[in-house]
């Protein structure tokens, strides 16, 4: 049954958001549009207006309203330790878990060539060059223990030793589940596996 071009558009809008498929996208636009129709007009304009005012770090990628984001810019950072994460929703993870105060780099992805997800994707050039400014001195790889992520810990961790023998690699402890997102772990398993961190 087809809803009328409007609603069939914002179902298959909110089908695309992680973990909701397309009967879940269903009930959230019915529920909108016939329980809550502020809340919908709030929704898209806070969708719109986070569209035009939010970029990525031209540091870290994160995503900020400024050219550098707020963890970049502090100076009471130690540019000393850079921690690679996946995502900003994983470094949002590693802050949260107040176990680490250096600087990051997010990749925006992870490798993995049956998705056409290469080095060049997850701006492996950029990091390089970021790793290679003379005052980092450790990396720590902190993506997730899913198989994607191992292989992509394993090839920034290859690259970095080829690149710098003298910078220190590290990688987040197995205190997180083999197979998990980074987003999804507690703060404290994050805090536990970053105290742990080991030679990549």
């Amino acid at each position: 049954m087809r809803l009328g071009p409007a609603l069939d558009k914002l179902v298959d809008a909110l089908k695309h958001l992680p973990g909701i498929g397309p009967r879940s996208a269903q009930r959230i636009a019915f529920h909108l549009l016939q329980h809550d129709r502020d809340a919908a007009v709030r929704l898209g304009e806070a969708l719109l207006a986070a569209t035009r005012t939010i970029r990525h770090c031209d540091r870290c990628n994160t995503l900020t309203e400024q050219a550098v984001c707020e963890t970049c810019s502090n100076p009471k950072r130690d540019g000393h330790m850079l921690c690679v994460v996946e995502s900003p929703s994983d470094q949002l993870m590693i802050e949260q878990s107040l176990s680490f105060s250096g600087l990051y780099f997010v990749l925006l992805g992870r490798l993995s060539p049956l998705d056409g997800i290469g080095p060049r994707e997850i701006q492996m050039e950029r990091l390089l060059a970021r790793a290679a400014d003379g005052i980092v001195r450790e990396v720590i790889v902190a993506t997730s223990f899913t198989p994607e992520g191992d292989a992509t810990a394993h090839y920034v961790g290859q690259l970095l030793k080829e690149r710098d023998p003298q910078i220190k690699v590290t990688r987040l402890a197995r205190g997180v589940p083999a197979g998990a997102e980074l987003e999804y772990t507690d703060v404290n398993t994050i805090a536990q596996a970053m105290l742990d961190r080991r030679a990549a």
